[in-house]
């Protein structure tokens, strides 16, 4: 099902959910019904296969039995495709004895909405909050519940903020109000899940399943979309009812402002001191509850607050927008931080410090590796940059490529955003047809809003086809910001269908099989005098074969193969071992005229020998 499609579908569904909502929701019980169902009759019809195979023993003697085999391990290989292990959430695990406060709120919660008890309490270093179930048995469920707090949501929350954010995640699960939107709210999830799991399962079992899946998959996210937009809403009524209307209005402000924040300068300003600091010297999680209350000004508040109240709802989220969240609880955005030490993270009690201190350690370990490689690569740039400065200044005239490095490291690290649009604008009246500074010169000018970068960008994509991905992505978020929406939405199809076109073709050019066509290289003789020369200086290459892959898919791009056998020992390892090191020297030393798959041709894959070898002109050396 394409985007589009998606999308048609779901504005027709959501229309029959407001004219007959009790119907609708009958329609999606059957609907999520369907799959679970189609699960159980074939796992049912194999099951009783097998027990007529069993029986037949009694008959058929040794012919039973081995249909009776041949079925029990086909019904075992398809029960283990689907016994799928999902990864359940990661945190640091806290309970009652740590922070009691915390636990007593949870269970207060809990109680009011007969939710179900959570098996695991965890806290992470996301800006979020979450419930989330892990089956413990795959497909077929009896889940592990979770409940998942980030310590930075925390530190920027009051206690009935927190409290009210927490209500809204107990009601996607609780069995007081729309059990039934909640459950389908699961079921939503667990397919979603599951069908990217079984995705890239290699089980051959699963063949009874994925075509179901892929066609099921889509219309129950479709078909289930109203609801999982309906209890979006149900949640929050149920966070301004054991909360207040006002608390869930703060909480939902708070949480795209606050989020905005922290995303757009306070990890951006932490990661830039890398450019001076050859180490990491701070504790960001220690300093971000102090930081939130201090570093948001009026003018950045209003600007975020803005920007979150005009983004529109979408089909990629179930979330409706915040305006429409607003708007349903009857509610005006505003923004209330917390007091100094009464930040909702206080409720972790005892654990608070340990956890906070945890965080920070662990943020320091795992960017360290990279701080240091973004210190060596800035100290490297500035350099570079001021080499190449000193050449323009000498009087002479830097290269193409040089005069492009120098504006860009103008701009980062030199932080002159003016002068680095200043240098491509004169770079480009000296190699006005080349794609790529079409790119660069177009994003920045469009990021200024001037519709000249619009231009530039479409004549990349007509210079360079694989610039299109990149154009229309910057082109579909300048169109998007300006409330384009229609053209936002063409320019969204435009890099949706370069984007399958281009993934079909490398998957067509990533593999080889018995069925393929071939035909002659076609390459010139200087160049296959060349390549031909490199493979007779390969130690242990015995003969190749070079031919062209005939593709679907951009076949103005070649694909060529080269098959190689190999002198080898006479033990079969000795000859395995001997078409690995020649196709690691095939690949060192080797230059082809284009992308081209190598493999050898003996063993296994002889069938492919002997079509190259009845091809003329394609044996090589």
């Amino acid at each position: 099902m394409t985007n589009e499609e998606f999308e048609s579908l779901v504005r027709r569904l959501d229309a029959e959910a407001k004219r007959n909502p009790a119907g609708y929701r009958t329609r999606v019980l059957l609907m999520a019904l369907l799959g679970n169902v189609y699960l159980g009759v074939v796992l049912l019809f194999i099951g009783v296969l097998f027990l007529i195979a069993a029986v037949s023993v009694v008959w058929l003697k040794a012919a039973g039995v081995k249909i009776a085999v041949v079925m029990a391990v086909f019904l075992w290989m398809v029960l283990k495709a689907l016994w799928v292990k999902l990864t359940p959430p990661q945190g640091t695990e806290i309970t009652a004895r740590d922070a009691p406060a915390l636990f007593s709120m949870i269970e207060e919660l809990r109680r009011a909405l007969r939710s179900p008890r959570f098996h695991h309490v965890l806290v992470t270093d996301d800006f979020n909050a979450a419930v989330a179930q892990a089956p413990r048995l795959g497909l077929f469920g009896w889940s592990r519940n979770y409940l998942l707090i980030g310590l930075p949501l925390a530190k920027a929350l009051t206690l009935e903020q927190f409290k009210a954010v927490l209500a809204h995640e107990f009601g996607h699960l609780s069995k007081g109000h729309g059990r039934m939107s909640n459950w389908i709210y699961c079921q939503r999830l667990r397919w979603s899940r599951l069908v990217g799991v079984l995705e890239e399962a290699e089980s051959r079992g699963l063949f009874l399943f994925r075509p179901f899946l892929r066609w099921y998959a889509p219309y129950f996210n479709a078909y289930s979309y109203p609801l999982a937009r309906a209890n979006e809403f149900e949640a929050d009524a149920t966070s301004a009812r054991l909360a207040s209307q006002r608390a869930a209005a703060e909480a939902l402000t708070a949480v795209n402002v606050v989020g905005s924040y922290l995303e757009e300068r306070f990890w951006p300003q932490i990661v830039r001191r890398a450019d001076e600091m050859p180490q990491p010297a701070f504790a960001p999680f220690s300093l971000m509850g102090a930081r939130v209350a201090t570093d948001i000004d009026a003018a950045s508040m209003e600007a975020w607050l803005e920007q979150a109240l005009a983004r529109k709802t979408t089909l990629d989220d179930t979330h409706p927008s915040l305006a429409e969240r607003l708007g349903a609880l009857g509610e005006k955005p505003v923004l209330v931080l917390p007091a100094a030490g009464a930040a909702a993270d206080r409720l972790l009690g005892g654990a608070l410090e340990r956890i906070t201190h945890e965080f920070d350690r662990r943020w320091h370990d795992g960017i360290l590796p990279s701080w240091q490689e973004r210190h060596r690569e800035v100290r490297e740039a500035r350099q570079r940059l001021a080499e190449l400065d000193a050449k323009h200044g000498s009087g002479v005239e830097l290269t193409l490529q040089e005069a492009y490095d120098r504006a860009l490291l103008t701009e980062s690290p030199g932080g002159d955003a003016e002068g680095c649009i200043a240098q491509l604008r004169a770079l480009h009246e000296r190699a006005g047809d080349d794609p790529v500074l079409h790119y660069s010169l177009g994003l920045r000018l469009l990021a200024r809003d001037d519709e000249i970068g619009a231009a530039l960008l479409r004549r990349a994509m007509q210079r360079d086809p694989w610039e299109i991905v990149r154009c229309c992505r910057a082109l579909r978020e300048h169109c998007w910001r300006k409330g384009r929406k229609d053209e936002a939405h063409e320019w969204h199809r435009r890099m949706s269908e370069r984007m399958e076109l281009e993934h079909a073709a490398k998957k067509e050019r990533d593999e080889i099989r018995s069925n393929d066509k071939f035909e002659r290289h076609g390459m010139e003789v200087r160049a296959l005098a060349q390549m031909q020369a490199q493979l007779k200086a390969i130690p242990g290459l015995r003969k190749a074969y070079f031919v062209r892959k005939r593709v679907s898919h951009m076949p103005e791009r070649a694909c060529y193969i080269l098959g190689y056998t190999v002198r080898g020992g006479w033990l079969p390892w000795q000859a395995k071992g001997s078409v690995q090191v020649v196709l690691r020297r095939i690949q060192e030393a080797v230059t082809f005229p284009g992308e081209t798959l190598i493999l050898g041709v003996e063993g296994a894959n002889a069938a492919f020998g002997r079509k190259f070898r009845w091809m003329r002109g394609s044996r090589v050396l």
